[in-house]
């Protein structure tokens, strides 16, 4: 009798001319990798709610309108943007009263005084060109900045009035990177001292101030003699010759 392949060895065989002639029933029945996510907009409220301990900064994020104007523009900007956030004790570590001697628009710049209009990394924070620019500004558009140190990969921000160090990165991927802060960089346009008003002011020179000893010394000298006195004082003089020379006559 011929020797006859076992059945397995037949089977065996037969596969890969099975993968030849069927190969998308065997790509339909191999597991797909799941698609990715869909990535939203940046959104800063939900950056510094996620990471807690943030919540008077968003307060004022979301009544100065600043939170609404840094997720504008970061999701709408190549630059990107950094945020500096202070946390609730930054807040409560402020001076007695400080927010509440601020007005509105003071607020804003406080506010936008944290935000650069730039990504930057943590490395970059260290060898950055100093002042940098914040969005705050002056009454007359004059810029406030920041000035960064760094050192042993460390960081520290100073306002003039404020320093404080560069804490963890709460976001750090670009566009955008939020930095803990544990005090709150006060600009130090708001504690500059109050400039001196007119009043205040000294006088041209030359020029004198009422009630001075010029106007006293002006009120002692003499008024000039009026037309009529001196025709008085001549017709005096006239009849006291004519008095000297009639009695000169009858002596």
């Amino acid at each position: 009798m011929a020797h006859q392949k076992p059945l397995s060895l037949i089977l065996l065989s037969l596969i890969p001319l099975f993968f030849i002639l069927f190969p998308q029933t065997i790509q339909a029945q191999s597991p797909t990798a799941p698609a990715p996510a869909p990535t939203g907009p940046i959104d800063i409220f939900a950056i510094l709610k996620k990471a807690g301990q943030y919540n008077t900064f968003i307060k004022f994020l979301n009544e100065t309108q600043v939170g609404s104007q840094i997720n504008n523009q970061v999701n709408n900007s190549n630059q990107g943007m950094t945020v500096f956030a202070p946390s609730d004790n930054a807040f409560s570590n402020l001076p007695g009263g400080t927010l509440n001697k601020l007005n509105d628009q003071q607020k804003v710049q406080l506010i936008q005084y944290h935000v650069i209009s730039k990504f930057y990394t943590f490395d970059d924070l260290q060898t950055v060109s100093n002042p940098v620019r914040t969005q705050a500004t002056g009454p007359k558009g004059e810029p406030f900045g920041l000035n960064f140190t760094g050192k042993n990969n460390q960081v520290n921000v100073s306002s003039g009035a404020v320093e404080t160090n560069v804490y963890n990165a709460i976001r750090k991927d670009p566009p955008l990177a939020v930095y803990q802060l544990d005090n709150v960089l006060v600009p130090l346009e708001f504690t500059d001292a109050k400039a001196p008003s007119t009043d205040d002011a000294p006088a041209p020179a030359g020029a004198t101030k009422k009630g001075s000893n010029a106007d006293e010394t002006k009120a002692k000298e003499p008024s000039p003699a009026t037309p009529n006195d001196a025709k008085r004082i001549s017709v005096g003089i006239l009849g006291l010759v004519s008095g000297v020379f009639l009695m000169g006559a009858l002596s």
